[in-house]
């Protein structure tokens, strides 16, 4: 692979954050030039202010982390760049302890103490569905990390966004005709019992449908379930394909248990990475999982086809080639998730430029803006992918991968194309007033 863009000093000290930032930066069109606009210099030094809404605590810390360090990093290249509309950029943070209550407190500490220009960063659904009708009425963006379809359900607010990760709608009806054609049609659900996975039971079971498939159980377990070997039992005898799709502290010894039930006699197995999202493949327990399959929003493990931007982006936020932390091997990241921060903050910058954001008198200019944007390149700003977006839904649609657990890591085997995961909306934000 030739580096003409120079992202990466390919010498014999190998790929370096710095080398990487520098190459983001020039990639993106970000490096400074004679008379650009330093802090200093723009109307207003003053920082624009970011609250972060972090699950720092709850079932979503690891998560939470993750999403933490890779804000930072994108944060770090966008104030080395010239900030945005020449002010720096400041991250205030605060823990929602994952849970929807607090989450609203959040929103409103934000708004009222803290004072910053919008929130972001939100990842559970639950929480968000919680926290929404709080920006609603303080009339601050929400700019959520989340997946869950009820961004682009229309049953939120005007000022609550999701534009860069997709929603479950779009994964399981992008992925739905490749587990007909390769796994089977039989299909049993095990997904968590709550809003992000009442998303996956209500629109695979009609997506496997329309590819000659049928959803012969739905299992729900509570996300808080420590052990779920009552639950095993009730996976009907003649499931070709076992979806599933856990989160929260108990997803190693789900996995370890559905080995110890099933043994070498298994369905195939089709799950969505949530279910080991920060946890090492290779743990023991776990070689149950050899030839299965999983939905990955971006891969943890890094791909002979990687992009330059991709390479610089996984250097900048710190994690190797299997996924883990450049500073600790047992560190591993949420790789199929985090990516949504970075790339959502690209949109927020990109959004406040083109409304020529000054502060919260302009909160309104930027929804406006975000809703205006339509679409979004590969790149380093975007380096999971291309996507189009939906104004009137505030979502973003884009590429999904399926990968394959071969040889203790996860290869994509399978990427699907934007169009793969487009449905109609079912409402348009932009008719309510702001």
């Amino acid at each position: 692979m030739t580096d003409s863009k120079r992202f990466f000093d390919l010498g014999k000290s190998g790929l370096t954050r710095r080398t990487a930032l520098k190459g983001l930066a020039a990639g993106a069109g970000l490096m400074a030039a004679p008379g650009f606009v330093r802090y200093s210099q723009a109307q207003s030094s003053a920082p624009i202010k970011i609250g972060f809404q972090a699950h720092r605590t709850g079932i979503g810390a690891a998560y939470g982390r993750w999403y933490e360090k890779t804000t930072n990093a994108a944060v770090k290249l966008i104030n080395d760049a010239g900030g945005i509309n020449g002010r720096p950029v400041e991250i205030i943070v605060e823990d929602d302890g994952t849970d929807p209550k607090r989450g609203a407190e959040v929103v409103g500490k934000f708004a009222s103490q803290h004072k910053t220009d919008i929130v972001f960063g939100t990842l559970f659904s639950h929480v968000v569905v919680g926290s929404a009708p709080t920006a609603g009425e303080l009339k601050i963006p929400y700019y959520v990390v989340s997946e869950g379809y009820h961004v682009a359900s229309g049953k939120l607010n005007r000022w609550v966004f999701q534009p860069g990760i997709t929603d479950v709608r779009s994964q399981v009806t992008s992925v739905a005709p490749w587990v007909a054609a390769n796994l089977g049609k039989k299909v049993t659900m095990i997904y968590p019992d709550y809003a992000f996975g009442y998303d996956h039971r209500d629109y695979f079971a009609p997506a496997i449908k329309a590819q000659g498939g049928e959803v012969v159980a739905q299992i729900p377990i509570p996300p808080t379930e420590s052990s779920f070997t009552k639950y095993l039992p009730q996976i009907p005898a003649d499931t070709e394909v076992l979806y599933h799709v856990m989160v929260g502290p108990g997803v190693l010894t789900f996995v370890k248990e559905l080995g110890e039930f099933y043994g070498s006699n298994k369905p195939q197995l089709f799950g969505f990475i949530d279910s080991l999202e920060a946890v090492d493949i290779n743990s023991p327990g776990l070689e149950f999982l050899d030839g299965s399959h999983f939905w990955e929003g971006s891969p943890r493990y890094a791909q002979a086809n990687d992009s330059e931007a991709m390479k610089a982006y996984r250097a900048a936020v710190g994690i190797d080639d299997n996924g883990a932390s450049t500073t600790d091997a047992k560190d591993v990241s949420t790789a199929a998730h985090m990516f949504g921060c970075w790339e959502t903050l690209y949109v927020i910058k990109k959004a406040m430029e083109d409304s020529g954001y000054k502060g919260p008198e302009d909160r309104a200019k930027l929804v406006e803006a975000t809703e205006a944007l339509t679409e979004f390149k590969d790149g380093p700003e975007h380096p999971q992918g291309d996507k189009t977006f939906n104004g009137k839904i505030h979502q973003v649609f884009g590429h999904q991968n399926i990968s394959k657990v071969e040889g203790g890591k996860l290869n994509v085997v399978h990427r699907t194309s934007i169009e793969d995961g487009m449905y109609e909306p079912e409402g348009d934000y932009t008719t309510q007033p702001l």
